[in-house]
């Protein structure tokens, strides 16, 4: 009797589960798609609007990138080359 109950439970929880998801996710997605459409609103907008700068339009700035100091892989450790011997 206990495995005929756990069963009918199992349908009953997926049957009701089915039933709320198709109530439930045109919501869920109608509020997903207004996040997104917002997200990309507010990138469109902040790519539009250029920070006010000291270059007048027109003008040509180059911005180097500053040298760094690299550091050497010499303290690796030895290389060794193996030859095979027949």
């Amino acid at each position: 009797m206990g495995l005929l109950k756990t069963i009918l439970f199992i349908f009953l929880f997926y049957y009701a589960f089915k039933f709320l998801a198709r109530l439930l996710a045109p919501f869920l997605m109608k509020k997903a798609a207004e996040t997104i459409q917002k997200k990309a609103e507010q990138q469109f907008n902040g790519g539009q609007q250029r920070p006010k700068s000291n270059v007048s339009e027109g003008e040509t700035v180059i911005d180097k990138k500053p040298i760094s100091q690299k550091q050497s892989k010499n303290s690796v450790g030895e290389y060794v080359d193996f030859e095979e011997i027949d």
